[in-house]
């Protein structure tokens, strides 16, 4: 199989060497970083493509075994791409706050799943026909509710193996979780976070979303590499 591969003209062009301002930083990622221009920390986008391809090998071999891989990214500038990548892979996500214990109390999460799957199917068979227009509206708004957290995750079986992580600063509690259940993780991390806090640091502006996107592609492209692998 031809490995993905990626220039750092590409990442160049995407803007994936720019940091956080040089006050915002945190010193480890020292090892990473090129230097400081205008007042922002400039990326070695050569260790940064090295890290990139690393992880890329990793959820590629992870695909081709049939490992769950969860995506968690709530930011507004990767959001929407994390959805769509992930539901081109056929993986979970999640893309809104992360609610505390959805690993680490997954028993109840996956509760909380079936439950909402039920009202769902209930209210499809007119099984709350009788009940008055109130309650009837708080159903649904429950089922929303419950749709917004949940939705990414509803059919996930077990814990994943696996865990991508965009901005490993703002998901700090997921994070957490994978590094307590001794779940795998590669995450985008920028000048301003704590590399060795994964195990597969990408590290990258963080911000930016065509560096976003571009990165989000390239973690598809291995994933479906893996599994058409896996298939054959």
């Amino acid at each position: 199989m031809t490995k993905i591969n990626i220039s750092l003209e590409e990442l160049l062009e995407a803007g994936a060497h720019f940091g956080h301002h040089s006050r915002r930083w945190n010193p480890k990622m020292e090892p990473y970083l090129h230097g400081v221009k205008d007042g922002v920390h400039i990326f070695d986008l050569v260790k940064t493509r090295e890290a990139l391809l690393a992880a890329l090998e990793v959820l590629r071999k992870a695909s081709s075994e049939g490992k769950v891989i969860l995506f968690v990214g709530a930011k507004k500038q990767a959001k929407e791409k994390v959805r769509e990548v992930a539901k081109n892979v056929g993986q979970p996500y999640v893309v809104e706050r992360w609610l505390g214990g959805t690993l680490t109390n997954f028993d109840q999460i996956l509760k909380s799943i079936k439950n909402m799957a039920d009202m769902k199917k209930k209210l499809e068979e007119g099984y709350y026909k009788d009940y008055t227009k109130k309650e009837k509206l708080l159903i649904k708004r429950q089922i929303e509710k419950d749709e917004k957290v949940f939705g990414g995750i509803s059919e996930i079986k077990k814990v994943p193996d696996v865990m991508v992580v965009i901005d490993t600063h703002r998901e700090a509690g997921a994070v957490k979780e994978a590094s307590k259940l001794g779940i795998e993780t590669i995450g985008v991390v920028d000048s301003n976070s704590d590399p060795y806090v994964v195990d597969w640091p990408i590290p990258m502006n963080d911000d930016g979303t065509r560096a976003l996107e571009l990165i989000l592609d390239l973690l598809e492209k291995a994933i479906l590499a893996g599994k058409k692998k896996g298939k054959k």
